[in-house]
């Protein structure tokens, strides 16, 4: 099990299929909240607490759960604090979902702050060939906004899925539309016109 503290009250969790198979646990049992399930999520918690002081105790719990395509389930637990009242933990699962057989995508990202935040979260996963899963990545700022672009994806590629869930988190991921593409070639700045992933994982 591994744990990576996203923001103050968001952590990601990355586990093995097989530490879920020792306590009976997969994917469909969590996605259909079986009681089984919570002793997992008890465990997680009580790790987060003591590793990065991720208190929960009184918070809106959202669970999110996400497995790829190497036996990899990825969770990402987001906690709301009540405003005036203490309410009782609340678990709340749901699956991400993506058109993952287009070969181009864009990915919108608050400020370039993010968009390291995203390229730092792909680095600390595992290693991949970024090439190899998307062709050509260029990077645009318009209106205060930054766009990755992606071009010629690899359908195929056995990260994608990982790739869409991590880009979820850090960004919003758009309709591609050539028009679209067009205003920021017009109106945007290319800020890394070239390997646009490999470049911010490798410096960013």
């Amino acid at each position: 099990m591994k744990i990576e503290k996203l923001t103050d009250n968001k952590i990601r969790v990355i586990i093995h299929s097989d530490e879920l198979e020792c306590k009976n646990v997969n994917l469909h049992s969590i996605m259909t909240k079986a009681i089984e399930t919570q002793e997992i999520f008890s465990d997680i918690l009580v790790k987060a607490e003591k590793e990065y002081d991720f208190y929960t105790d009184g918070c809106k719990l959202l669970i999110e759960a996400f497995s790829s395509s190497e036996d990899i389930i990825v969770f990402t637990i987001t906690k709301f604090s009540p405003e005036n009242t203490i309410r009782k933990k609340k678990l709340v699962a749901k699956r991400k979902s993506f058109d993952k057989m287009n070969q181009q995508a864009i990915c919108r990202f608050e400020d370039f702050d993010t968009f390291c935040s995203f390229c730092n979260a792909m680095k600390n996963v595992q290693k991949v060939d970024y090439h190899k899963l998307a062709k050509h990545t260029i990077l645009y700022l318009w209106q205060d906004s930054y766009y990755l672009v992606f071009k010629n994806i690899n359908t195929e590629h056995k990260n994608i899925s990982l790739l869409y869930s991590i880009l979820s988190e850090f960004g919003k991921i758009l309709s591609f539309s050539n028009s679209f593409e067009s205003k920021l070639l017009e109106h945007g700045k290319a800020i890394i016109k070239k390997n646009a992933l490999d470049v911010g994982i490798q410096y960013f």
